[in-house]
Order: structure tokens, then C-alpha cells, then sequence
């Protein structure tokens, strides 16, 4: 008997690790911005924890608009604050879920290192044919470079200039391949572990938008998966911290 019921338990317990190493993929809806991180915070949640993720990577609009319509998406990392506010008041998230897992940072990049400082002077001169930004409806990195153009009062200069891509990505890729001179995009994009990658930076003094705070939700569809719930811990652990710290991000 005791031998028999040590037996059961061990094979209980092996039953219990495969059921969490084969368990559904955590899906989850990342802000494009996050972009860089979650390339090594996955790896790192999936090698601590057995559980595996499925990225898709977008605009916060567009994933709130895709939830609203019954995307099957376990947790969402928005790039703000108010949009998971909104899901869980209307129930597409689950209550008491929400947490701040990052505070991104807006930068004006050019690909080239070299070249005129970049700085709100240069902003001011529009020597520049293309400004590109997120779509300020859709991408909370693009609401916050109209506050920016807002509060210096460039609206009416520089809106001809101004080239919208879907999400921050898009933005970037506009300046990278030579479409925009110019782009409003997250500190991420260019910036790991403590060094600008590639080309010149503005970083835009934090008066001139809102913060902007990311939060991250779980979902109606995710609240019953384990790993979804482990994912959220995760973020908020000094591990997933330290990397996130790597791209620019506070907390």
C-alpha cells in the first residue's frame, strides 16, 4: 500500500509538470514598442516557468478593438494606461488585474549619428521634408508627440510634415528607410543595455506629454489559464525589471 501510493504520487506529480510544459501558449497582444524587451523577457518567463507565450505584436487601438471583438487574447501589455482601464470597466478584462509593468520614454530619432544636434531647435527650424509618427489614435507613442507638437505650438508648422505610420514600429521604419527624416518613436526601439544602437536622439523632456504608463491586464479569455496569471507575476519580478531597465524603461 505505501509503496503503491508513493508510486501514485510520483507519477501525479510528473502528470502535473507535463500538464503545465504542454498547457496552451499564453497569447498574448503586446504594444509594438515592447517590442525589443519581450525578444528576451519570453525566453527568460518561458525557461523560469515551463509555460510558453505567443507574441503578436500592434497598435493598443487595434488590439482593444480586436478583444472588444472576442479575440482570443490572454493578457494584454498596452502602451498605456487607459485603454486596459477601459476593457476591464467594461468587462472584456478581469477585475483587480491591472498593473503598471513599465513608464516609456518618447525620443525624436534620425538615422544618422552625425549631422545637426537634435534638440527643439531643430524641431523649431523644420529643416527636415518628413516628420514621422505612431497614429495618434490608435498608438499612445503617437498621441503623445501631438502633446508634444501641442505644447510647443508646432502643430500648424509641422502637420504637412507629418507621415503616420499604424503603430511605433511603422514609425520607425519610416525613418530608417530613408522616408522620414524625422520620427517620434519609444526610447526602446534604439536604446539597449545603456547605449543608443544606431543613429541620434532627442530625448523629450517629460513636461511636454503625459506619462506614459503601460499597463498590462489579463483578459476574460486568459483568467483560467495558469500561465497567463504567471506571466503577470512575472513582469513584475526584478529579473523581468532588470531587462526592461536594459531598454529604457522606468517603473
Amino acid at each position: 500500500m505505501g509503496l503503491a501510493r508513493a508510486l501514485w504520487q510520483v507519477f501525479l506529480a510528473w502528470g502535473l509538470v507535463l500538464g503545465t510544459t504542454q498547457a496552451a501558449p499564453v497569447a498574448v497582444a503586446v504594444a509594438s514598442n515592447f517590442a525589443a524587451p519581450m525578444k528576451r523577457l519570453a525566453p527568460d518567463f518561458e525557461q523560469r516557468t515551463g509555460h510558453t507565450l505567443a507574441v503578436s505584436l500592434g497598435a493598443t487601438g487595434q488590439f482593444a478593438a480586436q478583444i472588444r471583438h472576442g479575440a482570443p487574447f490572454a493578457v494584454l501589455l498596452a502602451a498605456d494606461a487607459q485603454t486596459p482601464r477601459a476593457l476591464e470597466a467594461e468587462g472584456w478584462a478581469v477585475a483587480g488585474s491591472r498593473v503598471t509593468y513599465a513608464r516609456g520614454q518618447l525620443v525624436l530619432w534620425q538615422r544618422e549619428a552625425a549631422g545637426p544636434p537634435l534638440n527643439e531647435a531643430r524641431l523649431r527650424r523644420g529643416d527636415f521634408k518628413r516628420l514621422a509618427l505612431a497614429n495618434p489614435k490608435l498608438a499612445p507613442y503617437g498621441a503623445a508627440a501631438m502633446e508634444v507638437l501641442q505644447a510647443l505650438q508646432l502643430t500648424d508648422k509641422l502637420g504637412p510634415l507629418l507621415v503616420e505610420g499604424i503603430n511605433s514600429t511603422q514609425a520607425y521604419q519610416f525613418v530608417h528607410s530613408g522616408n522620414a527624416e524625422l520620427g517620434f518613436i519609444a526610447l526602446s526601439q534604439v536604446w539597449e543595455d545603456g547605449r543608443l544602437r544606431e543613429g541620434a536622439i532627442w530625448r523629450i523632456p517629460e513636461n511636454l506629454y503625459r506619462p506614459i504608463l503601460q499597463d498590462a491586464v489579463l483578459l476574460r479569455s486568459g483568467q483560467t489559464h495558469p500561465g497567463a496569471r504567471a506571466w503577470l507575476q512575472y513582469l513584475q519580478s526584478e529579473p523581468a525589471r532588470a531587462i526592461m531597465r536594459a531598454y529604457g524603461y522606468t517603473h
